[in-house]
């Protein structure tokens, strides 16, 4: 089975290879016996985190790991990314497949003997196994080149976790490609331990929310806190201003194309008698569609302005644009759906109910190329689903037996998308 919309294909090409060359259960197999190196990999990275979008350590053993599988490698220019082409051995098309490789500014609690040793700082995300995985799909994948009609490009990105490091991967050219050879597929696998291990967890459509951010300070006039009327308090100004943006939200946004605005941080005043000047507060605005993103700002816009009129206060709103929704192409998810079946089972395969408001900076690829993500559980089968921390912890421990169905689940999608026959 071939992924959808291929493109790139000689006119009158035929191949005498098998319509199924290779059986994904023994692609599996070979995961799982690869799985030791995996672990190794994945624990050397988890020991010492890198943040943001200068990673120099995990550049370097991503790119000796590249290296040693006889890959030559490029790394970016302005950002610590490191790209990886598996040429077929027929032409066609290119499948991106990425995997992000930053930390969190967290201290690590998990006790376990690969801990974090560096302080403040820890793999919470599992952007570690992210990175084990695609190498060891690069191992599945190099052996297997005369299978594949097309290219594999492999894209290790740095700073998923808020710097936008997709974006700066694009703009430096990741899918500035000759013609005939031009990107018609992206994947990327997600780990977490929402879901039991081994699992494959993914939905067509909107994936993961938009994420956007509030950042507003309020003016009023400063005074004694025993004459309120000789001052302009902005302090109940910000209070209503945070109550109206919970009932705009329930009021003014469909239920069925939901949003989520929360402010998580608010700062005035400096002792118990004094009337401030000023009140900051800051949030996030989380949206699954750019109809209701565009409303949001908008209505978020009228609640500041209209309540700071009614109290003669000065609001100095700004609406920070963060990552767009993660929008999973329908067929592309069909198709990674059904090569998850075949690889792991059906009962392997479980449809989202709903997005996750969470954000993700693969998004900025699928604006370009049709493509998915899909969640790998990596919940240990000990671990009680409520009770389980969960990814942005610094107590989450990732089930690294699922590390082998990611691993597989990347090369898969390859070898299935880039059929040769």
């Amino acid at each position: 089975m071939s992924g959808p919309g291929r493109t790139g294909r000689r006119p009158g090409h035929t191949s005498a290879m098998t319509t199924d060359p290779i059986a994904l259960s023994a692609l599996l197999g070979d995961a799982e016996a690869l799985l030791p190196e995996i672990v190794e990999v994945r624990r050397r990275l988890h020991r010492r985190p890198e943040i943001g979008l200068t990673l120099p350590a995990t550049q370097a053993l991503v790119v000796a790991e590249l290296e040693r599988m006889g890959l030559p490698t490029r790394v970016g220019r302005t950002v610590s990314s490191v790209t990886a082409v598996i040429e077929g051995a027929q032409p066609g098309p290119t499948l991106v497949l990425r995997g992000d490789m930053d930390g969190l500014p967290l201290q690590e609690e998990t006790g376990l003997e690969f801990s974090s040793e560096i302080p403040g700082a820890m793999h919470a995300c599992g952007h570690d196994t992210h990175v084990a995985m695609l190498l060891g799909a690069a191992r599945l994948l190099a052996s297997r080149r005369d299978w594949l009609a097309g290219r594999v490009l492999l894209m290790f990105q740095p700073g998923e976790e808020g710097f936008g490091g997709a974006r700066f991967m694009l703009e430096e050219g990741l899918l500035d490609l000759p013609a005939g050879q031009a990107a018609n597929g992206a994947f990327a696998v997600h780990i977490s331990t929402s879901y039991p291990t081994g699992t494959l967890n993914l939905r067509p459509g909107p994936e993961m929310a938009a994420a956007d951010f509030i950042r507003l300070t309020v003016r009023g006039r400063g005074g004694h806190a025993s004459a309120p009327y000789t001052a302009l308090d902005p302090i109940p100004v910000v209070a209503e201003i945070v109550l109206a943006l919970q009932a705009m939200v329930t009021r003014r946004i469909d239920v069925f194309d939901p949003a989520v605005v929360t402010i998580t941080h608010v700062r005035g005043g400096t002792t118990n008698n004094i009337i401030p000047e000023t009140v900051f507060l800051e949030g996030t605005i989380r949206t699954v569609s750019e109809k209701t993103r565009a409303s949001v700002h908008a209505n978020v816009r009228r609640v500041v302005e209209g309540i700071c009129a009614a109290h003669g206060a000065v609001g100095e709103l700004e609406i920070i644009s963060g990552y767009p929704v993660t929008i999973n192409d329908p067929a592309f998810t069909a198709f990674v759906a059904s090569v998850g079946a075949e690889l792991a089972g059906a009962e392997a395969v479980i449809p989202m109910p709903a997005p996750i408001m969470g954000a993700e900076d693969f998004s900025y690829v699928l604006q370009r190329v049709p493509g998915a993500m899909v969640f790998l559980g990596a919940r240990s089968p000990e671990e009680d689903a409520d009770t389980a921390p969960g990814n942005h912890s610094n107590r989450v421990v990732f089930h690294e037996p699922a590390l082998a169905v990611g691993a597989a689940m990347y090369a898969a999608v390859a070898l299935r998308h880039l059929a040769g026959g």
